[in-house]
């Protein structure tokens, strides 16, 4: 059958991203819309909309044209949502890129998204030198200063027009943010204004943020999570975000008691630390009332734990990077339910398809969740047959996960078909690791999965085949991989093995190997 909403649709508006998130900024221009949380510094809402046409203008004098991209490698900073706007008040596209990235994986989202830009921090300025040779990047910007690179305030302090772009929402991109799918390396996922307008239309029905929230800019605007749910959420609300340019507990709990914080989307480390870190109690975060867990699954028992140690509302939701990104949610006009994912927001259907027969599953029944929806992706960028599997010609998009639904329509994540690590909320390719690991001179093969971590959530582990008459470490397995990836996609976990197992056809049988992996750590714990 099909899942709708108990909600009722609304109305989406036919317009670009940011004239509708600024569609009353009017009546906020001297209300914080972004503090940056280490130092205080304060970004107005006036401010904030006129530093992004300006940038636009400095853009455009610079030739950067609509459907022209611009890539975003930079940690939280106020300063991020000026360069977001002001490639969508451009006509440009975002492709947002993770600040922990290194030079080869940067380089490789550079060359594929054919970006013509780069903003960063001066921290970073020397990974993204080494990462724009080779590619379309005409400059870099920084935020702040650093010799070798252009200050962004620059951008700002032309005298040139505005450009008047016209923008087809259902068409024209946004952003760009990067996803592997259900397999392999990560590929550009096309979002269109439409897209984006719709989920924060969509969410804002549910969460219904006010004015007066204050919210915790902790999860990363590269992240579509952050991206969308937070900055833009936020700022179609006139609400205030706190920013963090990375996780620190002691940091992030000092600021929600000093700025009294309301409302935080999380991921799930995180309310764990809320739930069961004795440093929590030498802060007073009473404000604290509101929290949603997404990006990975939350378990029940450190849900349940979370809210008997603070009182406060604390429910899940789900969705995907293709997906802009949120598809279901826990109300809070509803029941909650802490080990369901929630109802499917308006204007979204979804089915449970059973990977036997390819039919609708029986209520509770098992099988693939398939969505459709206003916020599902235009596609994959450059790649039709990725899109293809993902995507049917009915606009069903076939998830990769595995669930059931209940009698009231809520859903429920049990497993996954695809092969992605879900490491503390962020995506780790299988296939990108392998890849890294077969380098290495003493690997035969290899076959990489998610092994089980109670504080990130899952964390990759490597089967290896040593090459014969070769001797090589699992401490040597580990920084080798280190050296070549961004940190939260290192292999925290190596076991030597005598052969992968495989089909005929040469596809690695994870079952068997994750099936190992359980009976092992079944074993030690007995």
């Amino acid at each position: 059958m099909i899942h709708r909403s108990p909600y009722p649709d609304v109305q989406i508006p036919d317009v670009s991203l940011q004239d509708f998130l600024f569609a009353h900024a009017a009546a906020y221009t001297d209300k914080a819309a972004l503090i940056d949380g280490p130092t205080g510094r304060t970004l107005t809402y006036g401010q904030l909309v006129a530093a992004a046409r300006r940038t636009a203008a400095g853009l455009a004098a610079r030739g950067f044209r609509k459907g022209d991209v611009l890539a975003i490698c930079s940690p939280n900073v106020p300063e991020y949502a000026i360069a977001f706007f002001g490639v969508a008040t451009a006509g440009g596209i975002n492709t947002t890129v993770n600040p922990l990235y290194t030079a080869d994986e940067l380089k490789r989202q550079l060359l594929d998204s054919d970006a013509s830009f780069l903003v960063t921090v001066p921290q970073l300025l020397a990974k993204a030198t080494e990462a724009v040779a080779g590619t379309r990047v005409r400059e870099i910007f920084v935020f702040g200063d650093a010799d070798g690179a252009t200050p962004f305030a620059a951008l700002a302090t032309g005298d040139g027009p505005v450009p008047e772009i016209e923008i087809d929402p259902r068409t024209d991109l946004v952003a760009l943010p990067y996803s592997s799918g259900t397999t392999g390396l990560p590929k550009g996922v096309m979002l269109t204004h439409h897209n984006l307008v719709s989920n924060v239309c969509q969410t804002h029905s549910v969460e219904q943020l006010s004015d007066e929230e204050v919210l915790i800019g902790i999860l990363p605007f590269y992240h579509i999570y952050g991206m969308v749910v937070v900055m833009s959420g936020a700022l179609r609300a006139g609400a205030t975000i706190v920013t963090m340019p990375r996780f620190d507990l002691e940091q992030f709990l000092e600021l929600l008691q000093t700025h009294a914080v309301t409302m935080a989307y999380l991921v799930p480390p995180i309310v764990l630390a809320l739930a069961k870190h004795p440093l929590v109690d030498n802060y007073d975060i009473s404000a604290l009332r509101n929290v949603l867990s997404g990006a990975a699954p939350l378990p029940e028992p450190v849900a349940r734990a979370c809210v008997e140690r603070h009182g406060l509302m604390l429910r899940q939701g789900y969705g995907l990077t293709e997906t802009s990104p949120v598809t279901h949610a826990n109300g809070k006009d509803r029941e909650i339910k802490h080990d369901s994912v929630g109802v499917a927001l308006p204007n979204t259907e979804y089915r449970i398809v059973d990977l036997s027969t390819g039919a609708d599953a029986d209520t509770e029944g098992l099988g693939e969740v398939w969505i459709r929806g206003p916020q599902v992706m235009k596609g994959y960028l450059n790649n039709p047959e990725a899109t293809r599997d993902m995507l049917d010609d009915d606009g069903w998009l076939h998830t990769g996960d595995i669930g059931y639904a209940d009698s009231g329509g809520y859903l429920f994540v049990v497993d996954r078909v695809k092969e992605l690590i879900k490491y503390k909320g962020l995506q780790v390719a299988p296939a990108e690791l392998e890849g890294v690991i077969q380098g290495h001179p003493a690997v035969a093969d290899v076959a990489v999965i998610p092994t089980p971590d109670p504080e990130a959530g899952e964390i990759p582990k490597a089967y290896v085949v040593r090459r014969p008459n070769m001797e090589v470490t699992a401490e040597a397995i580990m920084a080798y991989v280190a050296d070549r990836v961004a940190p939260h996609k290192k292999v925290r976990e190596v076991e030597f093995i005598d052969a992968i197992p495989k089909v005929p056809s040469g596809k690695i049988l994870r079952r068997e190997l994750r099936d190992r992996d359980r009976a092992a750590r079944q074993g030690a714990s007995a």
